[in-house]
């Protein structure tokens, strides 16, 4: 019988998957290797593979963890906004400052995400843009709720998009040390969702 993985074994797994996404993020997925990966953790290659069976396998790990993470999140904010008995304007709010803290948090496993999806093989990428596909939904159907005579069968993907491409590119501009926050930003997003670029100017 296989002996059960310590706490440890866990811990340094996840220790692996950080400093990973990292590389991906400084090099690109295709140029890091395992031996760049091994040589950040301060180890060899051998006992990385006695993690990660190959390079793939250590991004779908990677890129599965945070997905569902991604779903916990939702599922988080929507039970703050039912025990806070939030209107659904509100809790699409909440859901839109959620996602920026966790972006902000998640740092280079978003960039993995959105960069490194598509160098896996295709049985392993179809379950990750499945898990992307249901956070999308997730928040189309907060979209619905919160602008019920906006959106239309016809449009809501496209709205839902909209939304997505506001929020899920901000690694490639928004910086910890700029003019803005991420904090901030999240009610920039707010605030053009009310009320456009027409909307009053938030205060600095």
């Amino acid at each position: 019988m296989a002996r059960p993985k310590s706490a440890v074994h866990d811990l340094r797994r996840d220790e692996i998957l950080e400093i990973a996404a990292a590389c991906f993020a400084a090099q690109g997925y295709p140029v890091a290797s395992m031996n760049d990966i091994a040589r950040a953790c301060g180890t060899s290659k051998a006992r990385l593979y006695h993690y990660y069976e190959s390079k793939e396998a250590l991004l779908f790990d990677l890129l599965d963890r945070y997905t569902q993470q991604l779903l916990a999140l939702i599922a988080t904010s929507e039970a703050a906004a039912e025990r806070g008995k939030l209107d659904d304007l509100a809790a699409l709010h909440a859901l839109v400052r959620a996602f920026l803290l966790e972006y902000e948090r998640a740092g280079t496993r978003h960039v993995a995400l959105v960069t490194a999806t598509p160098y896996l093989a295709p049985e392993l990428r179809e379950r990750i843009l499945d898990r992307q596909r249901d956070v999308v939904s997730a928040v189309m159907r907060h979209l619905r709720r919160a602008y019920p005579e906006r959106f239309t069968p016809r449009n809501q993907s496209a709205l839902t998009m909209m939304l997505f491409g506001m929020i899920n590119w901000t690694f490639t501009w928004l910086k910890p040390d700029g003019p803005l926050s991420y904090e901030a930003f999240a009610e920039e997003v707010i605030q053009l969702l009310e009320h456009g670029f027409s909307g009053p100017r938030l205060p600095a």
